[in-house]
């Protein structure tokens, strides 16, 4: 499994510092791909549950999210969010699916705001000034807490933390998450020259960007249970699904792109 883990890592690692050094349009299509492939794992969760998610519909709603961001328009976006809303509902219209019509559409609409609305988040940063050093910190700085609670729960894991959604992990393993992430957000922006925003800024960034990765991996897990999915799928060796991997970095690229929006600049 490590192992499997280690070259998985090896293999993505530079097309994702690639797309985020070069950006768009490499950027957008990196990212529209996991959109995509996340997108068909949810509502694969979904389905597993005994639901009947829109698939194709939400797919497409949330790929428009990520072209969105390309849109000089400011009414592009609330006219999305309400298509996100409506088209679902307009579906069940169409065809009605009796007792189970509400949860499709909550399933279908939480799919596209989730993957799609989330994710475009990562474009959003990029485009801000000094957005290839904050992609990268957000990124890698989640990596570095799922890493260290990763290794950390392994080899002192003893307290539970959420056993009825996540037994294997542990509040030792979150505390390594959070020291993880804390030091890689430093090392990361002594690199890239963010620093001269001041440590004050930056070391709460490392912790909350910890937090918020682990409360999406929570998320996740406790979709998959609902489910009674181990993995939202088998993509991505040593991983399982592209779902598994993005399940963290969903929160902490919108964490760190309203954190520089409020408290940085």
């Amino acid at each position: 499994m490590l192992r499997q883990r280690v070259i998985s890592a090896v293999v993505a690692i530079p097309i994702i510092l690639a797309a985020i050094w070069f950006g768009d349009p490499w950027l957008s299509i990196v990212v529209a791909l996991f959109v995509l492939l996340g997108a068909f794992e949810f509502y694969r969760l979904g389905n597993s549950a005994g639901w009947q998610p829109f698939t194709i519909i939400g797919i497409v709603l949330a790929l428009l999210f990520i072209l969105n961001t390309h849109s000089d328009d400011e009414k592009t976006t609330p006219l999305l969010i309400t298509g996100a809303v409506l088209i679902p509902l307009a579906r069940i219209i169409w065809q009605y699916d009796g007792q189970k019509a509400f949860v499709n559409w909550t399933w279908t609409v939480a799919g596209i705001f989730y993957v799609g609305w989330m994710m475009s988040h990562i474009v959003q940063l990029r485009d801000m000034d000094d957005g290839r050093d904050w992609v990268i910190i957000a990124i890698f700085a989640t990596f570095a807490s799922d890493t260290s609670a990763y290794f950390t729960g392994r080899a002192l894991g003893k307290h539970k933390m959420a056993p009825a959604i996540s037994p294997g992990k542990t509040w030792e393993g979150a505390i390594g998450g959070l020291l993880g992430a804390a030091i890689a957000t430093v090392v990361l922006a002594i690199i890239t020259g963010i620093d001269e925003i001041g440590y004050l800024k930056i070391i709460p960034l490392g912790f909350l960007i910890s937090i918020f990765a682990q409360a999406g991996d929570l998320t996740e897990s406790a979709l998959k249970r609902n489910a009674s999915a181990k993995d939202a799928g088998s993509l991505i060796p040593g991983h399982g699904g592209v779902l598994d991997r993005l399940d963290s970095l969903i929160f902490t690229v919108v964490l760190v792109y309203y954190y520089v929006i409020w408290i940085v600049y």
